[in-house]
């Protein structure tokens, strides 16, 4: 059953740190999950989640360490001295969580953290990954691994995995390597046991393998994972020795991160590069208050666009009643087709190469809408006529322009939308740019000129 983080619970845990009853501690905690207990860790103060964690077997506070929200993990480890670090949790971590653990510390708190590391070689492949660049194969990989020699028998990879089981955690498969440690293969947990004893690994190992440079970008190994379906990816230098691992959990933050940073440009706003309440004032102005200044200037030229029809605005206050009505189902139709490009070219479901396509498409699907809120809108004014003539006699050529209007820029808004993630991409820019506001804007200027072009056309020398 699914734990759930009630008051109720809270309450009772804090009784007992109130008490510094440690045993009352473990009993409420000793059937929850590491991330229920990060959780619940969440919800505590410093003191009190100090006192909890010193109840808790070593290998799940660690465990909970790397489940804590990342705000709250810093906070945490800003209470602790760099040996408890180091010694509490480190120790115990897999080496591509140490290294994102020590990452968020100050340089010279890293640097007493990896002074108090028991273990010399460990030490030495976090202050390797720290080098890496953090949204790259290398900085994501975790270098306990089981590889065998090509010319090793299956009982000797019996043994190598006994050996390594205490380091390595999960085992998904095992690494075949050659005398120079380039990578040739891989050797699957479930071909090891049912092959006879004594089989050489070069009789049964698997030669065709995916694998990643340690410089691959982040999102394209989760692309590659996704694509050939992988739980783990083993990561090789430049001259294709093997270096490390890549496991799913590792791609599903990854995914997560990418998503939130779309999500906010979508949003109109550069992406933060934390967490939202950790990020500091000034900076969190800085990352919105920029599109949004650009997006103000632009919404000017709609201001601009109207100067050139306020004759004909005096003329028919109508017309001025019905802008909002014209332009927003505009931009709402352009950002809905933009949010759909820009997903589909998230998951390679389209590339640059199927424009035309898109272009046939969205045009289609937009006048198609557009006919439908043209309809209804159309139908609007002849009832509002019906009931309250208020229209006048001209109330057709009025619903006429409302309708054909609205065809027109809802039209217009779902082509601008889909193809200006295109021309973004093309140009080398993330296509979240094109985010929902800019596409409205964009569109709000446009649809002025389309609407007052077709009242001129329906309703010049009648009532303009």
């Amino acid at each position: 059953m699914q734990f759930e983080l009630t008051d109720e619970f809270l309450e009772r845990l804090r009784k007992a740190i109130d008490t510094q009853d440690g045993a009352a501690v473990t009993a409420q905690l000793e059937n929850l999950h590491s991330p229920d207990i990060a959780d619940v860790f969440n919800k505590l103060e410093i003191e009190e989640a100090k006192f909890v964690y010193k109840q808790l077997h070593e290998q799940v506070a660690t465990d909970v360490l790397v489940e804590l929200e990342d705000d709250v993990r810093e906070k945490f480890l800003a209470s602790l001295t760099s040996k408890e670090i180091a010694e509490q949790f480190i120790d115990n971590m897999d080496s591509d969580d140490a290294a994102d653990v020590i990452a968020e510390l100050p340089d010279k708190v890293q640097d007493e953290v990896l002074k108090h590391i028991e273990d010399s070689e460990q030490a030495s492949d976090i202050v390797e990954l720290l080098n890496y660049d953090e949204h790259t194969a290398g900085g994501l990989m975790a270098t306990e691994l089981v590889r065998v020699h090509i010319n090793s028998d299956s009982l000797e990879c019996v043994r190598e995995i006994r050996r390594q089981s205490d380091n390595v955690g999960h085992i998904y498969t095992i690494y075949v390597v050659d005398d120079n440690e380039r990578l040739v293969g891989l050797l699957s947990l479930k071909k090891l046991v049912i092959s006879p004893t004594r089989s050489k690994v070069a009789d049964i190992y698997e030669p065709k393998i995916i694998s990643v440079k340690t410089n691959t970008p982040d999102e394209e190994v989760a692309d590659i994972m996704d694509k050939y379906n992988l739980v783990v990816v083993p990561v090789v230098d430049g001259l294709g020795r093997l270096v490390g691992r890549i496991t799913i959990d590792d791609i599903v933050d990854v995914r997560r991160e990418e998503e939130t940073e779309d999500v906010q440009k979508m949003a109109a706003m550069e992406a933060l590069d934390e967490p939202y309440m950790s990020t500091p004032f000034l900076r969190m102005i800085k990352k919105r208050a920029g599109w949004l200044v650009i997006i103000f200037i632009g919404e000017t030229l709609t201001a601009t666009a109207m100067v050139f029809f306020q004759d004909d605005i005096s003329k028919l206050v109508t017309l001025a009643l019905f802008i909002p009505l014209i332009i927003s189902s505009g931009g709402n139709s352009g950002s809905q087709a933009s949010t759909l490009i820009i997903r589909a070219l998230a998951l390679g479901e389209i590339t640059i190469k199927d424009w035309w396509k898109i272009v046939r498409k969205e045009i289609s699907t937009g006048l198609t809408i557009g006919l439908i809120l043209g309809l209804i809108g159309f139908i609007r004014v002849a009832l509002w006529q019906y009931f309250t003539p208020i229209y006048g006699e001209h109330w057709l050529l009025i619903a006429l322009t409302i309708g054909s209007a609205l065809v027109g820029v809802v039209g217009w808004g779902t082509l601008m939308g889909s193809l200006l993630p295109l021309f973004l991409k093309r140009i080398g820019l993330d296509p979240a740019v094109s985010s929902a506001p800019l596409v409205a804007t964009l569109v709000d200027v446009t649809g002025i000129i389309i609407y007052f072009s077709v009242a001129m056309l329906f309703l010049k020398g009648v009532l303009l």
